[in-house]
This record gives structure tokens, C-alpha cells and sequence, in this order.
């Protein structure tokens, strides 16, 4: 169940906004197109993280979901598909 929609249109999320969203997640997947990216914030520096999910304009890269304390950046279809599965 999509319990919050935000459009990255017409809201802006910079790096303090997505790092406040993203610090205390156990893990984001960045997908960019055939390649996946697992990071842990507890483990991997802010900056390489916020180097990954920020998008050109300086703004979060759409599509961005957050399930529980998970996130996933960006799409792959294939991968969103085994995720929706497991979830």
C-alpha cells in the first residue's frame, strides 16, 4: 500500500533534505540503468551516497521508494519486480 506520493516536480528534496530521508536506512539500491548499487549508510561515506542519489539538477532522483527503513534510487525494471516479490 503507497501510503505518501511526492512529485520531485514540484517538490525539491537537496542533499541535507535526502540525507535526513536516507541516514538511518539498513540499505539503498541504486539502480542506474542495467546496474544495481547496494550502499549502507552505516558503512559507506555520506558523500559517495549523495555522489549516487542526487541527480544532475541537485535534486533526490526520481523515482525514489522507501519501504520501511529500504530505499530504492532510480529504475530497473527487472530488479523492482523481484523486490515487489520479496516485500
Amino acid at each position: 500500500m503507497i501510503t505518501e506520493v511526492v512529485d520531485a516536480r514540484q517538490v525539491r528534496i537537496d542533499n541535507a533534505a535526502a540525507w535526513e530521508l536516507l541516514h538511518k536506512a539498513t540499505q539503498i539500491t541504486i539502480a542506474k540503468g542495467k546496474h544495481l548499487a547496494p550502499l549502507h549508510p552505516q558503512q559507506d561515506a555520506k558523500e559517495e551516497i549523495l555522489k549516487q542519489v542526487m541527480g544532475p539538477s541537485g535534486n533526490l532522483r526520481a523515482p525514489t521508494l522507501r519501504v520501511g527503513d529500504t530505499f530504492v534510487v532510480g529504475f530497473h525494471p527487472d530488479f523492482y519486480q523481484q523486490w515487489r516479490q520479496q516485500k
